[in-house]
C-alpha cells in the first residue's frame, strides 16, 4: 500500500504528462483515467481521487466566475474579461451570471481569489459590525447603570 505522499507524487506526475504547453488536453486526462480504471491496481481509486484533485484545482484557477446583481452591458463585460485576462493570462474561461440576491455590484471568483464589491457583501459586513459592537456596548451601559445604582 502506498503512503498519501506516494499518490499525491503519482498523482501531480499523471497531472504533468496531461499538461501540453502549460495548458491542460483533455484528451490526455481522459486518456490517465481510463487507462488508470482499466488497471484496476490496488491503489487506483486513491490515485483517481489525488488526479481528480489536481484536475478541479487547475480548471478553477483557469476559470473565472464573474457575479452581478443586475446585467451587465457588453461593454463592461468586455472591460471586465480584458482586465481579467491580464491578470491571469489569455487562456482563462470566464462565465457570467446575475445573481438578484447580490442587490448590486460584481463578485469576481477565480480559483480561490474573490473580489467581492457586492452590496450584499458589504451589508453582512455592516451587519456583522454591529453585531460584534453591540454586546460590548450593552456591558457598558449595564456596567454604568451599576455604577450609578
Amino acid at each position: 500500500m502506498k503512503t498519501t505522499r506516494q499518490i499525491e507524487q503519482e498523482a501531480k506526475r499523471l497531472f504533468d504528462v496531461c499538461l501540453v504547453n502549460k495548458s491542460l488536453d483533455a484528451g490526455r486526462v481522459r486518456q490517465v483515467i481510463w487507462r488508470l480504471i482499466e488497471s484496476k491496481r490496488r491503489d487506483y481509486l486513491a490515485l483517481l481521487l489525488a488526479f481528480q484533485r489536481r484536475v478541479r484545482l487547475d480548471y478553477e484557477k483557469h476559470t473565472a466566475e464573474v457575479d452581478s446583481g443586475v446585467p451587465l452591458p457588453l461593454d463592461l463585460r468586455s472591460t471586465i474579461q480584458s482586465r481579467l485576462e491580464i491578470l491571469y493570462g489569455p487562456h482563462l474561461i470566464i462565465h457570467f451570471a446575475n445573481r438578484p440576491e447580490l442587490v448590486g455590484g460584481i463578485r469576481i471568483k477565480v480559483g480561490s481569489d474573490v473580489y467581492d464589491g457586492s452590496v450584499r457583501s458589504r451589508l453582512a459586513a455592516l451587519e456583522n459590525k454591529f453585531s460584534h459592537d453591540a454586546p460590548v456596548g450593552r456591558q457598558r451601559s449595564q456596567s454604568r447603570m451599576r455604577e450609578h445604582a
